[in-house]
C-alpha cells in the first residue's frame, strides 16, 4: 500500500547560480553548480517521501544515462521506481537553470524528451489502485486519464498540479479531486486573473481547489464552502531564499502528503508552505526539501499571519 503514486514527468536539472540574469552576447562566472533530479511528479514524490511517506514514481526516461541518474536519485530518496518505464534509444529530458543571486528566481531552459507517452494498456491496474493518492501532472495525459479512472474505483484521490494549461487536459480535469494551479494556469483556463476567483471558478465538485502564487501565498476553494488564502510562509535568514527552483514542485507533493494523512485543507497548505519555504533554502528543486520534523518545527516559529 502507498500512500502516493505519483504518475508524470521527470528530468535532470543542471542549476547555476549567476551574479545577474545575462544579457545577449556576453559572458558572466558561475558562482555554484549542482546536477540534481527535477521534473515536476519527481520532485513532488521525493517532497514526499522525505517527509515519511511511502511514495512511487510513475513515468519514462530513456536508456541513457540520465535515465540511470533519474531512477538512481529517486531510489536514493527512497521513492519506488519498479514501475519506471525505461525507452531503448531515446534521451531522458533535462534542463538548464540559471538562479539569480540577488532574488533567487530563475530562468529555466530545457530539452523536449523524445521519449513516446505512456501507454495506458502498460499500466499495472493493481500497484496504481494500491495509493491513497494519485499525484499527476499535465504530462501523460491519456495514462493519467486512465489511472485517474481506476483510482476513483477505488476510493482513492486523485490530485494534480496544474502548471501550464492546454486543451488536451480538458478530458482529465473532471476526473481531479484536487486540483491546485499556477496562477498562469488559473486565468488562461477561467478567464478570471484573480486568484481567489479563480479557485471559485475552478472548484465545480471538486474536493478542493487551489491558485499557488508564489511569494504571494495560494488561495483556496472547498466543497465545503470554505475559501481561503494562505500566506507564503518566509524561509530562516540566513540563509534565505537561494534559489525558487522546484519550490511549486514541493509544495504540490507536501499538499499530498497531507491529503494521505487526511488532513484538512487549510493545514495541507500552511503545511506545504512550510515545506516549500524551506527548499528555497538550497540551490536545486530537491537539496532543500526538508524532513517532517524541520517543517514543523519553521511552522511553530512562523507567525501567524504566515
Amino acid at each position: 500500500m502507498f500512500d502516493i503514486i505519483g504518475l508524470g514527468c521527470s528530468a535532470v536539472d543542471y542549476l547555476g547560480i549567476v551574479p545577474h540574469m545575462p544579457e545577449i552576447d556576453t559572458k558572466m562566472p558561475i558562482e555554484d553548480f549542482t546536477r540534481q533530479g527535477g521534473g515536476v511528479t519527481a520532485t513532488a514524490m521525493v517532497a514526499a517521501a522525505r517527509l515519511g511517506a511511502k511514495a512511487a514514481f510513475i513515468g519514462a526516461v530513456g536508456d541513457d544515462d540520465l535515465g540511470d541518474f533519474t531512477v538512481r536519485e529517486l531510489e536514493r530518496e527512497g521513492v519506488d521506481t519498479s514501475h519506471v518505464v525505461r525507452v531503448p534509444d531515446a534521451s531522458s529530458q533535462f534542463s538548464f537553470i540559471m538562479v539569480d543571486k540577488a532574488t533567487g528566481k530563475r530562468t529555466i531552459l530545457w530539452t523536449r524528451s523524445d521519449i513516446l507517452p505512456l501507454d495506458p494498456a502498460a499500466l499495472d491496474r493493481d500497484f496504481i489502485t494500491s495509493c491513497k493518492v494519485l499525484h499527476i501532472d499535465r504530462h501523460e495525459v491519456p495514462a493519467a486519464i486512465q489511472a485517474a479512472k481506476w483510482v476513483h474505483e477505488s476510493d482513492g484521490i486523485v490530485a494534480m498540479d496544474a502548471g501550464t494549461y492546454a486543451p488536451d487536459v480538458d478530458d482529465l480535469l473532471p476526473l481531479v479531486d484536487v486540483l491546485i494551479a499556477s496562477h498562469a494556469f488559473a486565468t488562461d483556463f477561467t478567464g478570471d486573473p484573480d486568484p481567489a476567483g479563480s479557485a471559485r471558478a475552478l472548484l465545480h465538485d471538486r474536493r478542493i481547489a487551489g491558485v499557488t502564487c508564489g511569494d504571494k501565498g495560494s488561495w483556496f476553494a472547498t466543497s465545503a464552502g470554505d475559501e481561503f488564502h494562505v500566506p507564503a510562509i518566509v524561509p530562516p535568514d540566513p540563509p534565505g531564499v537561494v534559489d525558487t527552483t522546484g519550490a511549486g514542485d514541493v509544495f504540490h507533493g507536501a499538499f499530498s502528503f497531507g491529503l494521505a494523512k487526511g488532513w484538512a485543507p487549510r493545514r495541507c497548505a500552511r503545511f506545504a508552505s512550510a515545506v516549500a519555504s524551506l527548499k528555497c533554502t538550497q540551490l536545486g528543486g530537491r537539496a532543500g526539501i526538508p524532513t517532517y520534523s524541520q517543517a514543523h518545527h519553521l511552522l511553530a516559529s512562523a507567525s501567524p499571519d504566515q
